[in-house]
């Protein structure tokens, strides 16, 4: 995987290598720079099913409900097809916290779907690290493209909840 093109640059005109983009957040615990920085690194840790990585690099108070079984789940059983950076807002050295908007292209039981959301991050200045926080926007529901789940349909995330119970509950 070192060699080939970073899962988060498929969709970009920039081609790095995985081992020049993503891999040091990821394998080698060094801290991403910038919010979007981490939210490229979080992406490609889907792809390379890193979960371990996934959970350290979430806030601490948001960790309770992480479910690894669910997320592994979703990891292993998804094709990670691109990643395309819609926006940022701060997020960068100096920032308290920003805000990256992103599409999260993947191929889930032979369909291509897109994850959209906007997300929320902050810098811990006791560590030196950017963290994950929450879904910033949670009134819109994630877009997901191809055929839309109904209410009582498994959640195409992977929770292994009904979709009204999971991303269609922020609907």
């Amino acid at each position: 995987m070192t060699d080939q093109i970073c899962p988060c640059r498929q969709t970009s005109d920039d081609k790095r290598a995985y081992k020049d983009c993503c891999a040091p957040y990821i394998e080698q615990d060094q801290p991403a720079p910038t919010a979007e920085a981490l939210m490229r690194s979080r992406y490609s840790a889907f792809a390379v099913e890193n979960i371990d990585y996934l959970e350290r690099t979430l806030a601490p108070e948001a960790r309770h409900d992480f479910d690894r079984k669910a997320i592994a789940h979703w990891a292993r059983q998804s094709q990670w097809v691109g990643l395309d950076i819609l926006s940022t807002e701060d997020g960068k050295a100096g920032d308290k916290s920003g805000y990256v908007e992103f599409i999260a292209h993947f191929v889930s039981e032979g369909e291509r779907m897109a994850h959209r959301e906007r997300s929320l991050f902050r810098f811990d200045d006791a560590d030196g690290r950017w963290y994950f926080v929450e879904e910033a926007n949670r009134k819109n529901a994630p877009i997901v493209k191809g055929q839309q789940p109904g209410r009582n349909d498994p959640c195409p995330c992977g929770s292994g909840k009904k979709y009204k119970k999971c991303c269609g509950a922020a609907a």
